[in-house]
């Protein structure tokens, strides 16, 4: 016996294929709630996309400890071998919009909220260690540099290398994205990392600065631009599909995690700012340490409630682990956060994509747009009479010191603080043939710029990352432009 159809206040429906109307040619009734009720719902089926990382896929799973590291961090999921916690990841491109595709040259978000008997931890990254800028403050500028002109309503290869052209920190950043790790083959053959710089304490209070490694076990595999145009002609939903029908037919992708530990007193004294994300920190100096493997084997129910409106913010922290000065990192602390409020609402916390799983929230927020107030009648101030929650006095992380005034500053430069070393190093490490393809990816975006300023100065900070990655680049560039000329 089928269930009966019900309007959403429970009512049964009578007749889902044909409206109300006065007479069988008469116009339709406004009594018609079924009616009503399923357009005005159709009207609001949607809500603002994220202006960056729209275009998105997710999957569940687990993560598992394998190594332990228990005397770098008092974090209850990482506490023994064997320990498994489950998680959501979320995959992203960038620029894109909600409907854009998903083999194009962008960053992709690597997204991963574990849900701890601790509340919910959410590491925010991308499949790159490094990003274009330092400061939040340029962060508007820079998206706008990426996204559709207001004018023209695309994207314009004059403003992406304008902005660039008066950032060199982006020369690394750029260097990656335009390598052939720029377009990756699916989410599954990526690598992902934390980007920033977080800090780890242990029971005993002693902290270090730790960044985040996921190491692809499918293998590292990209497009080169020639297959990635073929991928956007032939299924502009490529990632998604690859993602959602691998784990379908239980071939479920994992990743192995490493970190890399640096004490806290070092961080003063070291060559550059570890804090600064447009920077690796060299394996020499600080060795990958593995720490577990994470997989993914469930696909999500509805794209809808478990992709688009999974919430992730860096600022959820669990005891154990904590942030650094890194100054994008603090922007991001705010702005993510902030982003759902807006998208999704101030109760999106309560929705079951965001909500804790392995505990419960304990606060005293309370109504709101899509309040569940599963508090009831309980009191809604701290503190109080009636046995409501208290604060822990323990303090997440180690507190980190501080001296000098306020205001704005630019951040001190250490020793070999610079913006184009590690691209440069970055250039020599390629193969002859990665190189060559590198040359012609830059080439070819470059060389669509009308401004002859704008082509040298991005031409300049290739020069000061390698001679001989500029000179090759520049001569690359004439040689497309004379041909347009042409």
């Amino acid at each position: 016996m089928p269930k009966i159809l019900t309007t959403e206040s429970g009512a049964p429906v009578a007749d889902n294929q044909n409206s109300a109307s006065a007479g069988e040619y008469g116009p339709l009734l406004i009594q018609d709630q079924h009616l009503l009720e399923k357009l005005a719902r159709f009207n609001r089926e949607r809500i603002p996309e994220r202006v960056v990382h729209a275009r998105g896929s997710g999957a569940y799973g687990y993560f598992e400890v394998t190594d332990e590291v228990s005397r770098y961090t008092r974090a209850a999921f990482l506490a023994e071998v064997g320990k498994r916690t489950e998680v959501f990841l979320r995959f992203s491109t960038v620029a894109g919009n909600l409907g854009s595709n998903d083999a194009v040259r962008d960053p992709r978000g690597f997204a991963v909220k574990f849900y701890t008997e601790q509340g919910n931890y959410d590491l925010v990254g991308n499949n790159t260690p490094v990003f274009f800028i330092k400061d939040p403050l340029k962060f508007p500028d820079f998206i706008h540099s990426q996204k559709r002109d207001p004018y023209t309503g695309v994207q314009e290869a004059d403003n992406v290398w304008d902005f660039w052209a008066h950032s060199p920190a982006s020369t690394h950043q750029i260097t990656w994205l335009f390598g052939d790790r720029g377009i990756p083959a699916s989410y599954r053959h990526m690598n992902g990392y934390g980007s920033h710089t977080y800090q780890w304490v242990n029971e005993d209070g002693e902290a270090h600065w730790v960044k985040y490694h996921f190491k692809t076990n499918q293998g590292i595999r990209s497009l080169d631009a020639r297959q990635a145009a073929e991928a956007v002609g032939d299924d502009a939903d490529s990632h998604q599909r690859d993602l959602h029908q691998a784990i379908g037919r239980g071939v479920f992708p994992s990743w192995t995690l490493y970190v890399q530990l640096m004490p806290v007193a070092e961080a003063a004294d070291y060559r550059f700012n570890p804090f600064d994300v447009t920077k690796v920190w060299p394996h020499a100096d600080h060795p990958l340490v593995k720490v577990g493997r994470l997989v993914l084997n469930r696909n999500p129910e509805n794209v809808f409630a478990e992709v688009e409106q999974a919430a992730f913010s860096p600022n959820n922290f669990v005891p154990g682990i904590g942030p650094s000065p890194d100054k994008m990192l603090q922007g991001r602390l705010f702005a993510y956060a902030d982003a759902q409020r807006y998208r999704l609402g101030v109760n999106h916390t309560q929705l079951p994509v965001n909500a804790p799983r392995a505990t419960e929230a304990a606060n005293y927020g309370r109504d709101g747009l899509g309040a569940l107030n599963p508090a009831g009648r309980d009191r809604n101030y701290e503190p109080n009479s009636h046995g409501g929650p208290v604060q822990s006095d323990a303090a997440l992380a180690a507190p980190v010191g501080l001296s000098g005034r306020t205001g704005t500053h630019a951040t001190p430069a250490h020793v070999k603080d610079d913006d184009f070393f590690q691209a440069g190093e970055l250039y020599r490490l390629m193969s002859e043939a990665e190189r060559g393809r590198l040359i012609d990816n830059l080439a070819g975006s470059l060389a669509q710029v009308s401004r002859d300023d704008v082509v040298e100065r991005n031409l300049a900070h290739f020069h000061a990352a390698d001679e001989e990655y500029g000179a090759r680049l520049a001569a690359a560039v004439a040689e497309l432009r004379s041909a347009d000329e042409a």
